[in-house]
C-alpha cells in the first residue's frame, strides 16, 4: 500500500535541505517496506546536496537508519513484518565476480542503483506525483521507506534504533577500515587524520584491535576533545603546528597504519608521509572527483609503502553489520556516546548545520 511520509528532500545542488511529505509505494517483489525509527546525518548525504556527490535532483537523503519491516513484497523469505534492519546503500548483486569472490562493497552492477533501486525505478513521489531518486537505493532519511532486500540487514532488536543505524555507514566505515581493510594488528601505531563520525570509530576500531599508539588530527580541538574519549593516546591539532605528518612522526617515530577520513587530496598526502617503513594509508574520506593526491613514486618501493582506499569498511553487511552489534553488546565497542544529539524530522536543516559546525560525533533524526 501507499504512505503518506516526512521525508528530507534536496531540490536543488547548493540550496539548503526541505521536509516535505512524499508518497512512498509498498512493496514489488524482492522488496521491503519499513517505518524508520532512526536515521543518521552523514556528510556524504550534505555531499549530495552540493554535488560532490553527482546525485541526481530531486533527491530523497538518507543512507544510515534503522526501521521496523512493515510490509513484504512478492517473493521475499529472508524478512518478516516486525523484523528489525539497518539499511545498506551498497547494493549486491550476488552473482558477479566482485560479489562470488567475497568482495560485495565492489560489486560490479552496484552503480545500476545509485540513486534508484536495483531495477532502475523508484517508490518515491512527490507532492506533484514526480519521481523523486533516492540516495544510495535507499532515501531513509523518511518516515517510510521501500527498499530491495539485498539492500537491508536484519539485525538484534534489542539494540536501539538511534544506535543500530549508525552502523549502516558511519560505524561500519571507520571500524571496518580498521578491522577489513588495514587488519591492525596489536601492538601497532596508528594515526587518524579527521574527527568526525568516521574518524571516531577508526579509532574505536584501533582500540579494539588492540593499537599501541592511536594519534588523532583534526583542526577542532572539542573532536580531539572526543578522540580522546574514544580511545586516542595523542592529539595533534593540525592548526597548530606546521607540518602534521611530523608532528605524527616525532610522536610515533612513523605508523604503521593512517586514516584519512577528511576525503581532501592534501590530507591523503599527510597521512602517507606520517607512515614508517612498511606502513600503509588507508583513503576512507570521500574526495571532490577532480581532487587530486601526489606522493613520492619511489618510497613504494623502497620503503614498502602501501596506499589504498576503503568504501564501507571493506563491508560484508550481512556478516559485518551483526557482528559490529556484538561488539557494541560485549561493551566493546561506544555507540551510545556516538550520538550526541537526535533531532526531530522538521529539524533537520538544523541538523545539517551542526555538522557542518562540527557540533555532534553523530546527529541522529528520531522518528516517533
Amino acid at each position: 500500500m501507499d504512505r503518506k511520509a516526512k521525508a528530507v528532500v534536496c531540490r536543488e545542488w547548493g540550496q539548503p535541505v526541505q521536509v516535505e511529505t512524499i508518497t512512498v509505494e509498498g512493496p514489488r517483489r524482492d522488496e521491503i517496506t519499513i517505518r524508520i525509527g532512526a536515521c543518521g546525518v552523514c556528510h556524504s548525504d550534505q555531499s549530495a546536496t552540493t554535488g560532490k556527490i553527482p546525485y541526481p535532483a530531486p533527491l530523497v537523503l538518507g543512507h544510515e537508519a534503522a526501521g521496523v519491516v512493515i510490509e513484504v513484497g512478492e517473493g521475499v523469505t529472508a524478512f518478516k513484518e516486525g523484523d528489525h534492519v539497518v539499511s545498506s546503500f551498497i547494493s549486491m548483486c550476488g552473482k558477479c565476480r566482485q560479489c562470488v569472490r567475497g568482495r560485495p562493497v565492489l560489486c560490479e552492477n552496484a552503480r545500476k542503483a545509485m540513486f534508484t533501486l536495483p531495477d532502475g525505478t523508484v517508490r518515491t513521489k512527490g507532492a506533484d506525483g514526480e519521481d523523486l531518486n533516492v540516495f544510495g537505493a535507499c532515501g531513509v532519511m523518511a518516515e517510510y521507506a521501500t527498499m530491495h532486500v539485498d539492500n537491508c540487514v536484519k539485525v538484534d532488536e534489542s539494540v536501539p534504533m538511534q544506535n543500530a543505524a549508525l552502523v549502516g555507514c558511519a560505524v561500519m566505515t571507520g571500524v571496518g577500515a580498521v578491522f577489513n581493510t588495514a587488519n591492525v594488528e596489536p601492538g601497532s601505531r596508528t594515526a587518524v587524520f579527521g574527527i568526525g563520525g568516521v574518524g571516531l570509530n577508526a579509532i574505536q576500531g584501533c582500540v579494539t584491535a588492540g593499537a599501541e599508539m592511536i594519534v588523532a588530527v583534526d583542526n577542532n580541538e572539542k573532536k580531539l576533545e572526543m578522540a580522546r574519549e574514544f580511545g586516542a593516546t595523542h592529539t595533534v591539532n593540525i592548526s597548530e603546528v606546521e607540518d602534521g605528518a611530523k608532528a605524527v612522526k616525532k610522536l610515533t617515530g612513523g605508523v604503521d597504519y593512517a586514516f584519512e577520513c577528511v576525503g581532501a587530496g592534501a590530507v591523503v598526502e599527510q597521512a602517507y608521509k606520517c607512515l614508517g617503513r612498511g606502513g600503509t594509508a588507508v583513503v576512507v574520506g570521500v574526495s571532490d572527483p577532480k581532487d587530486r593526491t601526489s606522493i613520492t613514486t619511489l618510497t613504494l618501493p623502497a620503503d614498502e609503502k602501501t596506499l589504498k582506499g576503503s568504501w564501507l569498511g571493506s563491508a560484508r553487511p550481512q556478516y559485518d553489520f551483526p557482528r559490529i552489534l556484538g561488539l557494541y553488546k560485549a561493551g566493546k565497542l561506544k555507540l551510545d556516546e556516538l550520538v550526541t544529539r537526535t533531532y526531530h524530522i522538521d529539524d533537520a536543516p538544523q541538523a545539517f548545520d551542526d555538522m557542518l559546525a562540527g557540533k555532534n560525533a553523530r546527529g541522529v533524526i528520531v522518528f516517533d
